[in-house]
């Protein structure tokens, strides 16, 4: 069989570094924005041309042989480059434009980011965003993402991080569930209701509260077990199980600000503060490159205007 010439190979080098990220070839497709079946033809072709198997298929998922690692590891600096390359070639017209792809907590994007989004868009009539909702921590550079939002205690330092905004841990519940089984006075009498958690790697659940207004000085903590009929890894489904007065929930003030607003939810132990069960803080974090987009700068500058003033 004739040898292809490398040339014509470059798309399907290209094509296998983006599989080698995505993991699979429904992904990998969808990333491109082409069909499986051209995907799947590609990573054939490149393996004949190779001589050796690059791709591994199981039933879920793809993964890579020694050789197809390998080639994946030579290749994934240049194409880095050439991505660099293209995207400042880009920026020399002054207009932000294409493509930014971002990964945000599902609560926080759903309450707070897609709401002010639109305005972003209309302004920036050339930049196009694909918005992942997610709470597993991507990592950036692996997956394709210019840009993360990310509710946490303290950025990595292989990114870039801004600030965005701050929050606060609210204990709330409905009006219904307070009049059926009472008002707390104190962390202490949390254990006799029901506590609507985010679930831990702790075999006994725990929330732990400080005074809000201190007097100065060491501070006690108060530590609580506390137990209930639903733990769930979604703030919004913790609020929404508090608002049908399932118990009380302990979540972010994002996620409980509408309610709470409209009277529909109301704080409870407003005179303690929770410690350490969420971050106080949002940031936006990008990977460090030589070269940032103009699109990823306009969008990050817009973020700590939008959210410069909380929420």
């Amino acid at each position: 069989m004739k040898m292809q010439k490398i040339e014509t190979l470059w798309i399907h080098l290209h094509w296998l570094t983006v599989l080698a990220q995505q993991g699979t070839y429904t992904a990998a497709a969808l990333r491109l924005g082409v069909s499986k079946a051209a995907m799947s033809q590609r990573i054939a072709e490149l393996e004949r041309a190779a001589g050796v198997p690059l791709v591994q298929r199981t039933t879920r998922s793809v993964r890579l042989t020694e050789a197809g690692a390998r080639l994946v590891d030579e290749m994934r600096k240049p194409f880095e480059q050439i991505a660099d390359s293209f995207a400042g070639i880009r920026d020399l017209a002054n207009v932000p434009g294409g493509l930014v792809r971002v990964t945000a907590p599902v609560a926080f994007a759903r309450q707070q980011l897609v709401p002010r989004l639109s305005d972003f868009l209309r302004s920036h009539p050339e930049v196009r965003i694909e918005l992942e909702l997610s709470d597993h921590i991507s990592s950036l550079a692996m997956e394709g993402f210019d840009l993360a939002i990310r509710h946490t205690a303290a950025p990595p330092d292989t990114h870039v991080a801004w600030q965005l905004c701050t929050t606060r841990t609210v204990l709330v519940a409905s009006r219904a569930y307070l009049r059926r089984r009472g008002s707390p006075v104190s962390p202490a009498e949390l254990v006799e209701h029901d506590c609507l958690h985010y679930p831990r790697a702790q075999e006994t659940p725990t929330w732990h509260f400080v005074p809000r207004r201190r007097a100065g000085g060491n501070v006690q903590r108060t530590t609580v077990p506390i137990s209930g009929s639903l733990a769930a890894n979604n703030s919004e489904a913790l609020r929404d199980a508090a608002l049908a007065g399932a118990g009380i929930a302990l979540i972010p003030d994002f996620s409980a600000q509408a309610a709470l607003a409209t009277g529909k939810l109301v704080e409870v132990l407003p005179d303690w503060q929770s410690v350490g069960a969420f971050a106080e803080h949002v940031f936006a974090l990008r990977p460090y490159a030589a070269h940032v987009p103009r699109s990823v700068s306009a969008l990050v500058t817009w973020l700590r205007s939008a959210f410069a003033g909380g929420f």
